[in-house]
């Protein structure tokens, strides 16, 4: 998609793509959606069904709920109803138990955009109890413990747990990458409130910002990682609200980033002193969605240099776009127990006019291991 953006030479075609599709975006922003609901399904449209359930379908990245609907004067329909990811729902300590095949339920919900039977639920209530199910809530972060920073034998902080304890970063204080400074509004998947602010976000080149747009436009409808489960490479993995891991092998000089998002991926940074030379190419054994990660201690602080990026994944949440030269140059910091400070420097001369940088934090989750979540193509 980069690449076709770049020849068809930007701008002028791709207004012409956004014209198309309109410039409304939603205020659509359901508690934790695994994508932008409001690709799928359309705010203005809602529905109101009732019936009995016929199946359950738990699985990620959205467990549905069948239900067959007596539609007005015509024939008994089968409709799926959307729900949050299984994760989040466990999460809030429901189960597919929660209701069996035979219950009737009551479902106010949004219909989906191309006029098929599928509704995302906004409330699902078992008319035999008058309880309501599978519904979930923010997670606050967790309490800070106002604890120091854990250090390793060599004095360095440890990124992840202290030995004989469990945990994982979450809760990002941004889930929108957005260059230092810029003011901009956007929900937790990166979908701007107003398109028009498209232009703050980042340094654009033309055509890159033009890609951006469509993508918002389009309300992220394309994103590879919920389409086909690719890994989230770059900044994004410090996004995700299923949390990150760090597995630190400091006798082999190297550090995994395990992500509890996308499919269980993992990234590995170096710690060998090896240096970036050349130009870095991936094989069919290693695309490369990760780059090739080199670190190295400053005081506090692991700085990562990663180069050699494939251009098959969206680096942030939101859909910005990059080429094979990105660049980025990240530093992790634990000032204290509770805070990860990341901080990014993006450079790629293929979509950005200059380097830029960003940074947010996020919050240690003690004492828990990371969701269970793997990337499944469930969709009905």
């Amino acid at each position: 998609m980069a690449r076709a953006f770049r020849r068809w030479g930007g701008s002028a075609v791709v207004r012409t793509i956004l014209a198309a599709y309109g410039a409304i975006l939603l205020g659509l922003e359901p508690v934790a959606a695994h994508h932008e609901v409001a690709a799928k399904f359309d705010s203005a449209k809602t529905v109101t069904l009732r019936g009995p359930v016929t199946a359950i379908d738990w699985a990620n990245p959205h467990a549905h709920v069948f239900v067959n609907v007596a539609e007005p004067g015509g024939p008994i329909t089968n409709w799926a109803i959307e729900l949050e990811s299984p994760v989040d729902l466990r999460r809030q300590g429901w189960t597919r138990n929660a209701l069996a095949v035979g219950d009737v339920v009551a479902v106010d919900g949004i219909a989906a955009r191309d006029g098929s039977k599928q509704a995302w639920s906004l409330s699902m209530v078992v008319a035999r109890t008058g309880q309501r199910v599978f519904f979930a809530r923010p997670t606050p972060p967790p309490p800070a413990t106002r604890k120091p920073t854990p250090r390793g034998p060599d004095g360095r902080p440890r990124l992840g747990a202290p030995p004989g304890e469990t945990g994982y970063w979450a809760s990002p204080s941004a889930t929108t990458l957005v260059e230092r400074g810029g003011v901009v509004e956007a929900d937790a998947n990166g979908l701007l409130r107003n398109v028009a602010d498209a232009s703050r976000v980042a340094p654009f080149q033309d055509w890159a910002r033009d890609l951006y747009v469509y993508r918002q436009q389009v309300f992220l409808k394309d994103d590879p990682m919920f389409l086909h489960c690719l890994p989230p490479g770059g900044p994004r993995q410090f996004q995700s609200r299923f949390g990150v891991q760090f597995l630190e092998q400091r006798d082999r000089q190297r550090v995994f980033v395990m992500m509890g998002g996308g499919n269980r991926n993992w990234r590995l940074i170096y710690t060998d002193a090896r240096e970036q030379k050349g130009q870095v190419q991936g094989d069919a054994d290693n695309p490369l969605y990760f780059g090739r990660a080199v670190g190295r201690w400053e005081g506090d602080a692991l700085v990562v240099d990663t180069k050699g990026f494939n251009e098959r994944f969206w680096f942030s949440n939101g859909g910005l776009p990059h080429t094979a030269q990105l660049h980025l140059v990240e530093r992790l910091a634990r000032p204290d127990f509770d805070t990860l400070r990341y901080d990014v420097t993006i450079e790629d001369p293929g979509a950005y006019t200059r380097a830029w940088s960003a940074g947010w934090t996020l919050r240690w989750v003690a004492g828990e291991d990371m969701p269970e979540y793997f990337c499944q193509d469930n969709r009905p």
